[in-house]
């Protein structure tokens, strides 16, 4: 089996799989949300510091399986440098330790193989990835082969998400939040979808966000209960008809048969209702990860690990290195993956 290990950002998390049946045997996460909620986001020492005391406390309970470990999967890249590096720390000691190889796992990759969690891989088929850190339109058709079609230019959905939030003072994170208030609101705020004049297939969240920025500012202190329902309807609504407009420009270009939505946004339940409706239009088949497996999780990295293994893209404990900006240049659209 593969014991999987991820650590790219505020969840700290273990896996073990099995190799030729691909059963998922354990799996635990540990989330940080609570301790990072005071400040309204990630605090990349305060994460690193409670990864270092968590890994090993998930680690204990996999203890009867570590002789049955053939290969440690751990997510180098990308994420916060301080947090990537207790993953890789501890994948390293665990390569020395029990003599097997090293499996680096792209954080991305990750999440499109959590479709696949404890099922066969179906690629090839067009993947949006929107979590707190990006927003991409993916053309993904092997493990090797994974290109980018379209990425945002500024914030990512999720970080839109999150900073409503934050101005709204609804705490961290802020997804879940948002998305519970617009249920209980009206999209009477009139804010403009990015980019509707743009001709270019991206994404751009920036002037959304100060949209919304703008319109706390004006209800002051006397914004309402009712406002604050109310703007997180208006600003849900125009973020996910931005994600429509573009993922349908797509659609035009490419005859997707199969498409997925992954990530920790994948979650949104008016996102996946949308998307279902657009690609029921365009006559392709949606996939949805399990709720349990959208955020950052070890049973994705376990399940690419995989496919990683298979490959034997294997490394010693000297060799593997931590990729941090990699996200930046991913987010620029500058490389595949």
């Amino acid at each position: 089996m593969i014991l999987s290990i991820e650590s790219s950002c505020d969840d700290s998390s273990l896996a073990l799989t099995k190799i030729d049946t691909r059963e998922l045997l354990f799996h635990k996460k540990i989330s940080q949300e609570l301790a990072h909620s005071t400040y309204g986001g990630v605090v990349p020492e305060l994460a690193a510091r409670l990864h270092a005391a968590a890994l090993p406390k998930i680690l204990e309970e996999t203890a009867p399986y570590l002789k049955e470990i053939q290969a440690i999967a751990v997510t180098n890249e990308p994420g916060l440098s301080v947090s990537l590096l207790e993953g890789v720390m501890m994948a390293k000691a665990l390569s020395i330790a029990l003599a097997v190889p090293i499996v680096p796992i792209n954080h991305l990759k990750g999440h499109i193989y959590s479709l696949f969690i404890e099922q066969e891989e179906k690629l090839p088929m067009g993947v949006l990835l929107v979590s707190g850190g990006h927003t991409q339109i993916l053309d993904a058709k092997s493990y090797d082969d994974i290109k980018i079609l379209a990425s945002t230019l500024d914030d990512s959905f999720g970080e839109s998400f999150d900073k409503t939030a934050k101005m709204l003072r609804l705490g961290y994170p802020g997804g879940n939040i948002i998305e519970e208030y617009a249920k209980l609101g009206q999209k009477r705020f009139n804010f403009t979808i990015p980019m509707q004049k743009s001709k270019n297939i991206a994404f751009s969240y920036s002037g959304l966000k100060n949209q919304v920025r703008v319109a706390v500012q004006k209800l002051g202190e006397s914004i309402s209960q009712q406002d604050m329902y109310d703007i997180a309807a208006s600003f849900q609504d125009a973020a996910i008809n931005h994600i429509l407009k573009q993922c349908e420009k797509i659609f035009k270009q490419n005859a997707f048969k199969e498409f997925a939505i992954v990530g920790g946004a994948s979650a949104n339940q008016m996102l996946r209702e949308k998307m279902g409706d657009l690609c029921e239009k365009f006559g392709t088949k949606l996939y949805l990860p399990p709720l349990e497996f959208c955020s950052d999780n070890a049973a994705m990295i376990g399940r690419a690990g995989i496919e990683a293994y298979g490959l034997k893209r294997f490394v010693l404990p000297h060799e593997i290195k931590i990729n941090p900006k990699t996200s930046q240049a991913l987010l620029q659209g500058k490389m595949s993956f």
